[in-house]
């Protein structure tokens, strides 16, 4: 059962709690969801292995599974505050979003859904931004408003707030690092609250009363790119947020976007060496259009099977998983290296990985790559 396919039929309601539960639960993120999900069949046959498969991966005791009362909970706080927790495939979730290989299995949609599923561009930037960079980043996200788009950032201050005020009439989607309860800047409260009353949305994939740490604005920043069809950088400092934005938009194949900037201005460095690197130079509108233009050509569809989802082993042989694991270390490595490297099946190293992320040991990375924590 794969969850990008199995989402095109709308979830069931015990479907939807069973998923909820699992991807809830300590240690279990969306690529391990999918996994566990394509091998045991179901969230609720996979939530029953967890406890085996994370004592498997070394764990001194059992992470926290998420209890039926607790995603029941959830769900109904979540409709009484208007968000749908929505799958890949039902409407409302970006079906752009989807296609990344770390889609949130559940994903928290308030606002009016339609929007979702209009062709999105993010435009992210400096918080600290200066005149030239909002009012750049205004004129922009209003020409590709009325020329049909919705804009796609995060509500932070600055370059963000900018984009979504300038086209709250045109469709903006905020994209949250805490849950729909717990805004961040909290002084952009009514600004949201702008957003849904006039025909916009919000999504986040944290539950609510999670209050957004500094590791989850990274993970927020892969949906600002990966609902779009490419993402505009306007200013952004050397090691600014933003060009993280950058990075998760090319490993999804989307288009990146950057506008040039003086030289001598700091808030440049970033956007100027994204030109540098390849990003497409911006400068007007037009070069933002011309270039998705055909991307908009290609139907949106779900995959129907999935390119990393090798099948698991049951339980690997004690010498397999001391081979995998000994070359594991603090230092990202790829997974078709561990494979050659160790000469076993590609079965048994996910079967491995898996039970070590359930206990807690093991880290992923973007393009393939794990190491030990």
């Amino acid at each position: 059962m794969d969850i990008r396919t199995s989402a095109t039929a709308r979830l069931t309601d015990a479907q939807r709690i069973d998923w909820l539960r699992l991807i809830r639960s300590d240690n279990v993120g969306p690529r391990t969801f999918r996994s566990l999900i394509n091998h045991f069949g179901s969230a609720r046959a996979a939530l029953d292995r967890l406890p085996n498969l994370a004592q498997r991966g070394g764990a001194s005791r059992v992470g926290r599974i998420c209890t039926q009362a607790e995603a029941e909970r959830e769900i109904e706080n979540s409709r009484r505050m208007g968000v749908a927790l929505l799958a890949p495939g039902e409407y409302g979730y970006p079906p752009r979003l989807a296609l990344i290989d770390d889609a949130p299995p559940l994903l928290g949609v308030r606002g009016v859904l339609n929007v979702q599923t209009q062709p999105m561009i993010g435009i992210v930037g400096s918080r600290n931004a200066s005149g030239a960079g909002l009012k750049f980043a205004q004129t922009i996200a209003r020409d590709l408003g009325n020329a049909g788009f919705a804009i796609a950032s995060g509500l932070a201050r600055g370059i963000d707030q900018a984009a979504h005020r300038i086209t709250l009439d045109t469709g903006t989607v905020a994209v949250l690092a805490g849950g729909h309860d717990k805004i961040y800047p909290p002084e952009h409260e009514d600004l949201l609250l702008d957003i849904i009353e006039r025909g916009s949305g919000a999504i986040s994939e944290m539950p609510l009363a999670h209050g957004p740490r500094a590791r989850d604005f990274p993970r927020r920043n892969r949906l600002i790119s990966g609902v779009a069809l490419g993402v505009v950088i306007v200013e952004a400092a050397h090691r600014s947020g933003s060009l993280i934005t950058a990075r998760f938009a090319n490993e999804q194949g989307r288009e990146v976007f950057a506008v040039p900037g003086s030289p001598l201005d700091p808030r440049a460095a970033g956007t100027n060496d994204l030109i540098k690197q390849g990003a497409t130079l911006v400068t007007e509108t037009a070069d933002v259009i011309n270039a998705v233009q055909p991307i908009m050509g290609r139907p949106v569809e779900l995959p129907i099977a999935e390119s990393d989802d090798q099948p698991l082993d049951d339980e690997p042989h004690a010498g397999e998983r001391e081979r995998v694991i000994g070359l594991l270390g603090p230092s990202p490595i790829g997974i078709d290296d561990l494979i050659r490297m160790t000469d076993v099946s590609p079965a048994v190293v996910r079967t491995v990985l898996l039970e070590l992320e359930l206990a807690g040991r093991l880290e992923r990375h973007g393009g393939g790559m794990v190491c030990l924590l």
